[in-house]
C-alpha cells in the first residue's frame, strides 16, 4: 500500500509540474519571434472592440494618454500579440525599473558588478516594493551609460529611436545627481507598451541575459508586495495564479506591467498599460476583466 501511495504522489507531482509548465519556458528558438511577427488580427480586432467600447478609455486613447498591450501565452509555441498605441512612449514613473534590473543582471554576468547580499536585497526592494532609495543605489552602481547600452543593445533593442523609443532610465529616483534623458522626448523614465511586452516575452522564454539570469529576474519579480492596479483585481479573480509584476505612478501618470501564469493555460498572458489620467490607478484595475474576456473570446 505504501509503495502504491508513493507511486501515486510521484505521478501527481509530475503531472502538476507539467501542468504548471515552469518558467522560464523551454520553447524552440525558432518559435521565439519578434512581437511584430506575432500580431494576431483576431486578437487585435477583439481588443480594439472591447477597449474602445468604453467611452472614457476611447477618449484617452485618441488623446494618446492611454496605451495597452497584451501577449497571449496560452499556447507558448504560438504566442499572439495585440496593442493599442503600442509604440507611443510615455512617462512611466517606476515601471522602467525593470531596465535597471536587466542592466544589473547583465553587469553581474559580465563581472562588472559584484553580486553581494546588498545588491540582491536592493534588486528585490526595487521591484517588489518599488523602493526609490534601493533603485537609486542600483542606478549609482551600474551607471546611466550601462543602462543605455543595454536598452539600445541590438540583442534587445528595448529603446529604438526608429520605433518611437521605448524603455529608458535616465534619472535617479529621489532627486539629485546628473541626468541622462532619452533623446526623443527628453523623458527621464520612459516606456512603451510594445517594448515592455517584449521585455516580459523574452523574460518568460529565458532570453534576458541567459536562462539562469532570466530565472533569477523572474524570482525577483514574483509575488509583488504592492497590491494595487492589476494585482488588486487578479488577487480576487485568480488567487492561485503566479504574478510577476512592476508598476509605477507619479502625479497623473499610472503604469503597470504583469506576467500572469495561472494553473489554467487559458490564464497565461502578459498585460501592460500606460495611462496619463488622475483616475489611472482605477482604470488599470478595471482593465483586467475586459482583457481576460478578449483572451477568452479569441482562444486558439
Amino acid at each position: 500500500m505504501k509503495n502504491i501511495l508513493s507511486t501515486f504522489f510521484f505521478f501527481a507531482m509530475l503531472f502538476s509540474t507539467f501542468g504548471q509548465q515552469p518558467l522560464p519556458l523551454k520553447i524552440k528558438s525558432e518559435n521565439i519571434k519578434p512581437l511584430t511577427k506575432l500580431v494576431d488580427t483576431s486578437l487585435q480586432s477583439n481588443l480594439e472592440e472591447e477597449i474602445l467600447s468604453n467611452e472614457v478609455w476611447s477618449h484617452l486613447i485618441s488623446q494618446k494618454k492611454m496605451a495597452i498591450g497584451i501577449v497571449d501565452l496560452s499556447n507558448p509555441e504560438k504566442a499572439r500579440f495585440a496593442r493599442i498605441n503600442g509604440n507611443y512612449m510615455m512617462y512611466a514613473a517606476s515601471l522602467p525599473k525593470i531596465a535597471i534590473l536587466l542592466s544589473a543582471m547583465d553587469a553581474i554576468e559580465k563581472g562588472e558588478l559584484m553580486e553581494t547580499q546588498e545588491v540582491k536585497k536592493d534588486m528585490r526592494l526595487m521591484i517588489s516594493k518599488s523602493d526609490n532609495a534601493a533603485s537609486t543605489r542600483m542606478i549609482d552602481r551600474v551607471g546611466y551609460a550601462k543602462i543605455e547600452s543595454v536598452m539600445t543593445d541590438p540583442q534587445y533593442a528595448f529603446y529604438d529611436q526608429d520605433k518611437g523609443g521605448g524603455l529608458w532610465v535616465g534619472k535617479r529616483y529621489g532627486g539629485g545627481g546628473d541626468t541622462n534623458r532619452e533623446p526623443l522626448k527628453q523623458l527621464s523614465h520612459a516606456a512603451s507598451v510594445t517594448q515592455v511586452c517584449r521585455f516580459y516575452y523574452l523574460l518568460a522564454n529565458g532570453k534576458l541575459v541567459n536562462e539562469k539570469r532570466s530565472k533569477q529576474m523572474l524570482n525577483i519579480m514574483e509575488n509583488p508586495e504592492l497590491h494595487h492596479k492589476f494585482v488588486n483585481t487578479l488577487e480576487v479573480i485568480a488567487p492561485s495564479a503566479r504574478l510577476f509584476r512592476k508598476s509605477g505612478s507619479w502625479k497623473t501618470y499610472h503604469s503597470d506591467s504583469i506576467l500572469v501564469w495561472g494553473k489554467d493555460p487559458n490564464r497565461r498572458y502578459i498585460l501592460v498599460a500606460l495611462i496619463d489620467d488622475p483616475d489611472g490607478e482605477q482604470i488599470i484595475r478595471n482593465l483586467v476583466k475586459p482583457v481576460e474576456k478578449v483572451l477568452k473570446k479569441t482562444e486558439i
